[in-house]
């Protein structure tokens, strides 16, 4: 489902995105054409695409591509796919009661879950919130072990 999707693989592309998109809530998907959990992923954002079409743009990064490795190690994409949310240029943060509030790490369960997050982002973007509460229940939210190096 990923050739219904704009891919980014150069870092001028992701800098123009980021830029250009004004008062819509930004969705970049860094992850494999190839992954399966990606592609899971995909098909939710390309079915849901349209449908939030008048408050957010979908993209994707594709984290192979040697000219992106500077948004890769800035986001501390470690595990695929990692979906980042911005809004007006402003990368956007939610409290989905995980330990990393910088993105959405895994896949979707649901296409609603996906509609629900984008929807928290823009509501709270509008009103001048950096970080918004998920308004996911918490056994819809994948949970992942973070590991950091050398602390």
């Amino acid at each position: 489902m990923s050739y219904l999707l704009p891919t980014l693989t150069r870092k001028k592309e992701v800098d123009t995105i980021i830029r250009d998109t004004i008062d819509k809530v930004l969705v970049l998907r860094f992850g494999r054409a190839d992954d399966a959990v990606c592609l899971q992923l995909d098909d939710i954002l390309a079915k849901t695409a349209h449908e939030v079409s008048k408050f957010a743009t979908v993209a994707l990064v594709d984290v192979d591509s040697e000219d992106v490795q500077v948004y890769v190690k800035y986001f501390d994409i470690t595990l695929i796919p990692s979906t980042i949310f911005f809004f007006n240029a402003h990368h956007m943060k939610m409290d989905s009661g995980t330990a990393d509030h910088t993105k959405w790490v895994g896949a979707f369960h649901e296409k609603q879950d996906f509609i629900d997050v984008v929807e928290a982002i823009f509501r709270g973007a509008m009103k001048g919130k950096l970080i918004v509460n998920c308004p996911l229940p918490p056994e819809r939210i994948p949970k992942y072990q973070l590991l950091y190096k050398d602390v």
